[in-house]
């Protein structure tokens, strides 16, 4: 078969690769949220991408869109259905009981990676995308659904997004009131049939809470005049609820209430939360949560309170960048470009990296390699993102000196012995910080 009638393969659509030029601003990203964490006392917990399909049915419940139309699910060798993971909370629970972190004990933990999601791929949003998600467990009272908001609200602020997103709350009270709600809205919408889409009406009998959900303009005159939810919470959820708000007041973090977020899983109770942008065009959510006390025994286990968010990178990544809010620094690339000016004096310049290395850890510097002219070795020190470039010749391998060629501004290059070569770079790199 000749190579022009080979058929070349390409990555499955909503599955992207992540470049070097993309690298830099997912590991600025992650960097920030991996360092908070640690200053928040959580622990990071790594779960398998592959689960069990049961547990995605069972946690996320089997009328939701994503069992019935997204789920990536296929039967191993041993005939048993297993699933990609479409999202990290039921993976997380899942471990954390079997492993017995939930006996007796309060958890902290967070996470990140892949999850999977059959969907119509668009800006933002992929068939392959990245959450990173906190989930604790063993606390009832609202301090720890303020605690997770304060978590996520401190983030954008040390990003520069806070004034760029919108925190929404509202509550879904207990099964029971919510039970008791939900017959009510019922109600409403069978007066009202003739209003909803084919998708709320095939919901109607399903998961009726999630047509409040429901982006269609025709229908948003009548859901706005339906039932509230809040006006039919229990009274123990409503002094719950209230609580939270009074301290998000008091840590001054600003909220609406909107009483048609219901959240798309069925495992939420109680506080659920949104933070929202319209920065990216149309209103979008960068970060959501909420309270599930119920799914640890909807699982198996022992009653056990829980509450967490998950935020999608990919998303929060491009409203960053649509923002201008990645600093230059943190984009990658070498701060020194080293470079032997002839083959002759590779050896000399290995060893040269080498010691720089073990004398400044932080610092970014790359070594020409692959040969070339003198010229062409220049003209890839230029093209590199470092500000000054070392050069080791015939002269500088005898009198044991480096020259320091200055790469961005017009300063004379200078000679500088190899032992002291380490101090001069790092008084320079912080000169020009």
């Amino acid at each position: 078969m000749s190579k022009s009638t080979v058929k070349k393969i390409q990555a499955i659509r909503g599955m992207n690769d992540l470049l070097p030029s993309d690298s830099p601003r997912w590991q600025f990203f992650e960097a920030k949220v991996r360092q908070l964490m640690l200053r928040y006392g959580f622990n990071e917990i790594r779960t398998p991408i592959v689960e069990q399909t049961a547990l995605f049915a069972r946690s996320i419940g089997e009328v939701t869109d994503i069992v019935e139309k997204e789920m990536y699910t296929f039967d191993d060798r041993n005939s048993e259905s297993l699933t990609l993971r479409p999202e990290g909370t039921a993976s997380c629970v899942r471990a954390a009981m079997e492993h017995g972190l939930l006996y007796n004990q309060t958890q902290r933990l967070w996470y990140q990676g892949p999850m999977f999601r059959y969907e119509r791929p668009q800006k933002g949003r992929y068939r392959q995308f990245h959450q990173i998600g906190v989930e604790t467990f063993g606390f009832d009272g609202p301090d720890i659904d303020a605690e997770v908001i304060l978590l996520s609200a401190r983030l954008w602020q040390e990003l520069g997004l806070m004034e760029h997103v919108t925190l929404e709350l509202n509550s879904l009270g207990s099964s029971e009131a919510r039970a008791a709600y939900r017959d009510t809205l019922v109600a409403y919408f069978e007066q009202h049939h003739d209003l909803l889409d084919e998708d709320s009406k095939r919901r109607l009998t399903s998961n009726p809470l999630r047509i409040l959900d429901s982006k269609n303009p025709a229908m948003a005159e009548m859901l706005d005049a339906a039932p509230q939810l809040m006006d039919h919470l229990d009274a123990e959820s409503r002094e719950h609820f209230e609580q939270l708000t009074t301290m998000l007041e008091a840590a001054g973090i600003a909220y609406v209430i909107n009483p048609r977020l219901v959240r798309g899983l069925d495992y939420y109770c109680r506080t659920v939360f949104e933070w929202t942008t319209t920065a990216l065009g149309s209103q979008g959510t960068v970060c959501a949560g909420g309270r599930y006390d119920g799914l640890v025994e909807q699982l198996g286990g022992k009653p056990t309170p829980a509450v967490g968010f998950a935020m999608g990178i990919e998303r929060l990544i491009l409203l960053l960048e649509t923002l201008e809010l990645i600093p230059d620094d943190a984009l990658g690339g070498c701060d020194v470009y080293l470079l032997p000016m002839d083959d002759n004096a590779t050896t000399a310049a290995i060893t040269l990296a080498e010691q720089l290395r073990g004398e400044l850890p932080e610092l970014r510097l790359q070594l020409h390699c692959g040969g070339g002219s003198f010229k062409s070795r220049i003209k890839k020190a230029d093209k590199s993102t470092a500000s000054m470039a070392i050069l080791i010749g015939e002269d500088e391998i005898a009198a044991q000196s480096a020259t320091v060629k200055f790469l961005r501004d017009g300063r004379e290059q200078q000679s500088v012995p190899q032992a002291a070569l380490g101090r001069t770079l790092g008084e320079l790199l912080t000169a020009n910080a």
